[in-house]
Order: structure tokens, then sequence, then C-alpha cells
């Protein structure tokens, strides 16, 4: 049974949900959900066994993620009600693990967006403000906001620059965005394939854990998942350094301190920054020079992906027509383009058209340069090799191990108050991914957990970002559980 949800209203208090603890009619108040599943038939397929390590759980996944018994829409018009003939590989992993989905999330329209306010089935809502509707984050705003307010143990969602991490810290969750080509991006609809990475929301490490162990498997049907070869390479590298860490070196670049940090985001840092401390570990400050032509290198190659991606959706092969017949094809095309997609991905559309243009194809070249910088300026930083390069490095005791920075520069937004400043200049809704999008141009791990200072509003989340180099998530998970227990007790 499929239910698609517009304006159903339902609250749930539970802290832990099973298939079982909700029926067909539990819909969520924060519109954080495009569709939900009928529980009855499901409990059937759930798969309980001693190695099923997900037994008994929920998920949810984001609506860009395919799957065959509910519509993947993209929350787009042009894909609405659109059935996929097969699952992605994530969600017959965990299913096979004994893991139930229990709906698919809301969504900036084809993951376009850092607010979840650029949906065809409106905007999602952040479940910790009950006064004024605040934004959750986006792209990845539903599946963040159905795990604050209880709807299932985890989700997915998608991360290209920041997607994941900044709705993790808005609606004050944790969320994992793993090393680029560790978990299967088959079946995910993309935006922009070189930085897509299916990422985890839970509210605690632990769960995120348990998830990304089933989901972290080399799949042949996906070109960009990382070989079994290389993954072996890492667990050998991981056992070396495992016996040198006892005692951490965290990295605080110098090119986050920026002005635009709220009172409350600074306090948070500097607290974290001496729980890391009391625990024993070192902090430094370092220099990422390249990170500050982080945002533009992003725009130009993710819209240029984009423009590629996003060609199929003509309403002619498939997607929404207007039925209208018109004098050409390519006129019939255009109408079906301009009526079915959302401002912000026309936006980003013509973006990514003018950059691939033969008069403006440097700008793209330069992209793929400054992400190069990036990732070569990392790894002058970070004592974990990156093996994707021909000369890994060497560590160092001038080196570090974690970066950490916060995962947004403030709070999250009331929607009215995101929408203005939307309006007054639309690219100040890019500038929130400032903290996010180097790690997705170096296809590095990065992690969002909630952070608690005494003495600050409790009633503002605010999660702190770490991030670790290319292939070393185990460890970046492990240290994440540890802060978070600390901080638990403080």
């Amino acid at each position: 049974m499929l239910r698609v949800v517009r304006n159903v209203k339902f609250k749930t208090n539970v802290n832990f949900v099973s298939s079982r603890n909700i029926t067909s009619q539990t819909i969520d108040e924060w519109n954080s959900l495009i569709s939900s599943r009928g529980f009855t038939a499901r409990d059937d397929e759930t798969k309980v066994g001693p190695d099923n390590i997900l037994s008994g759980t929920t998920f949810i996944a984001k609506d860009n993620i395919a799957t065959t018994k509910e519509p993947t829409t993209c929350a787009s018009c042009m894909l609405d009600n659109y059935y996929s003939p097969f699952d992605a590989t994530v969600i017959s992993l965990l299913e096979e693990q004994g893991s139930t989905m229990v709906g698919k999330a809301n969504l900036d329209e084809f993951g376009m967006g850092s607010a979840n306010v650029n949906s065809y089935y409106g905007h999602a809502v952040n479940p910790l403000f009950t006064e004024e509707e605040h934004i959750t984050g986006g792209s990845s705003g539903g599946s963040a906001a159905s795990i604050q307010s209880d709807l299932a143990t985890f989700s997915l969602g998608t991360d290209t620059g920041g997607s994941v991490r900044l709705p993790a810290s808005y609606c004050g969750i944790v969320g994992l965005k793993p090393t680029y080509g560790r978990i299967s991006r088959w079946g995910v609809i993309p935006y922009a394939q070189s930085l897509d990475t299916v990422g985890i929301l839970a509210k605690d490490v632990e769960t995120v854990q348990k998830v990304f162990k089933v989901l972290d498997k080399h799949d042949p049907k996906d070109p960009t998942s990382l070989p079994t070869e290389f993954r072996e390479e890492l667990k050998k590298e991981k056992q070396k350094y495992q016996k040198n860490r006892s005692q951490l070196v965290f990295g605080v670049p110098d090119e986050f301190l920026v002005a635009e940090l709220s009172q409350g985001t600074r306090e948070h840092w500097s607290h974290m920054l001496s729980t890391i401390q009391d625990m024993g570990h070192i902090v430094r400050r370092v220099s990422i020079p390249s990170i500050k032509k982080s945002i533009s290198a992003y725009l130009a190659l993710a819209t240029a992906e984009a423009s590629s991606n996003l060609s199929r959706y003509d309403g002619v092969r498939f997607g929404f027509n207007t039925n209208n017949l018109k004098d050409s094809p390519l006129e019939l095309i255009a109408e079906n383009r301009s009526t079915s997609l959302g401002l912000e991905v026309q936006r980003r559309i013509i973006l990514g058209n003018y950059t691939m243009s033969a008069g403006s194809g440097n700008h793209y070249f330069k992209a793929t340069d400054e992400r190069r910088d990036i990732v070569e300026d990392y790894n002058e930083i970070l004592n974990f090799p990156n093996l994707l390069m021909n000369e890994p490095g060497e560590s160092s005791s001038e080196k570090c191990d974690i970066i950490v920075t916060p995962t947004a520069m403030s709070g999250p937004l009331s929607v009215e108050e995101y929408l203005r400043h939307d309006r007054e200049n639309f690219l100040n809704s890019y500038v929130n991914d400032i903290l996010t999008v180097p790690a997705s141009l170096a296809g590095m791990p990065a992690i969002s957990i909630p952070w608690n200072t005494p003495g600050t509003d409790s009633s503002i989340p605010q999660g702190m970002h770490l991030m670790a180099q290319f292939g070393d998530d185990h460890f970046l998970l492990d240290f994440a559980a540890e802060l978070m227990k600390v901080n638990s007790t403080t």
C-alpha cells in the first residue's frame, strides 16, 4: 500500500520505531516524507536472524534513490509518480540485512538546494521549532527531519556539497558523508556524479556505523565504486596507523575563521576544541589556502554535470508532458521542461550550459585545476596517506589526523527569513555550503555531529564537522562516537 503525503498531520513521540509501531495511516506533520509505505505486507519480507545486523530497524530513503514499490520523484513535477523498474543497490543491501523501508523523504528538487525549500511537494519543516517554521537544511532535509521526529531508525540521503551534513546540523542529528566511492551510487538519480555520495543520518554514531558496515561494499554495477583490492589496501593502512593514534592531532583551518560565523557557532567550536584537548589530544592551527576557491569550483563543476544529467528529462522519452502540440520537437521539449522544472533547477541548468559553452569552457577546466589543488592541500596536512596519489606522502608530527570546523555558519533560519535572503540575492543560498564543500571536492569522509555547549541556547541546534583523509572513514566514525559520548556527559 502506498500513501502519498500531502497535508495529512501526524506526530510521534516514540524513541525507537519498528515496522509494527506504525500503521499505514502514520504520516508526519513536518512534510518530511513524499510517500510512505504500508507496513503490513512489508513485515512478512523482513529477514530476522543473528546474521542480519539491521533486523527490526526501519529506514527512510531520500526520494532520488530508486525504488520499485514507491514512486521516485526527485521532488519534481517532471518525475511525479514515476516508478523505477529496479531498486537501488543501497535499498537491496539494507533490506537483505533485515531493515524495512517505511517511506521516501522530501528533498530539494533533484538535490539542488541548501534548505529543502525547492520541492514540488512543499518545503520540509524543522521538527525542533514549534513557534515558527524553520528550514531543515538541504537538500536531504526530509531525511534529517524524519529522523529528528522519530519516523525511522535511520535514513539515507545524498551529499553533493553538504546535503547530508547541513540538514544533520540544523536538525540536531548525526550525518555522514563517506569517502567518494565507498557506497554504491547505482540507482541514485545523479545531480553531479563526480561529487554525489550516498550518506547516512541517525541520532547516534553507532547506528550510522552499523548501516555503513552494510553498505560499504564494492558494487560492479557502479563504475565509481572503489574496487575490492583498493579497500583491502585501505584496511592495511588503517592497521598500520592505528598503532600510533593514541594521541591525535586536530587541525583548525585558518580559512574557516570567517566573519560570517555566528557568535553561537564560535562558542560551540571553541568548546569542542577545549573538549578535544581535555581528552589528551593536540589542537593545531593549519592553513588550506586553496579552499578559498572551493565554492566557485564547486558551482562550475556541479552545474556543468547537472546540465548534462538533466538533459534526459524532456517529457518525450519519459517525464512530464504538457500534451500540447507544437510545430517542432524542440518547442515541445522546451515547454515540458520550463513547465515541470523548478526555478532553482532551471537556474543551475542555465549556469551549467554557460560553463560548458564554447566561449566559457575554460571555467570548467580551471575548476578542475582548483579541485586538484584542494586535494593536494589536504594531503599536505593529513597524516593518513591518500592512496589515490602516486606519492601518498609520509606521516609527520607536523601533520594532523582530523580537521575540525563547524558544519554551518549559524543555526537554521526561519523559512521566511531564508526565502527573503534568497530573493535579495540567490547567491546567498550557495554560501551556506562554504564549510562543507571542500570535503566533497576532495572526496573525503566527513561527519556532522550535534554539539552541546553549557551556557548556550540549547534550543538552537549546532553541528560540528569532522573531516578525515580519503578512505579513513572507520577511524573518523570511531572518534566521532567517542567525542559524542564525552560531550553527552558535560
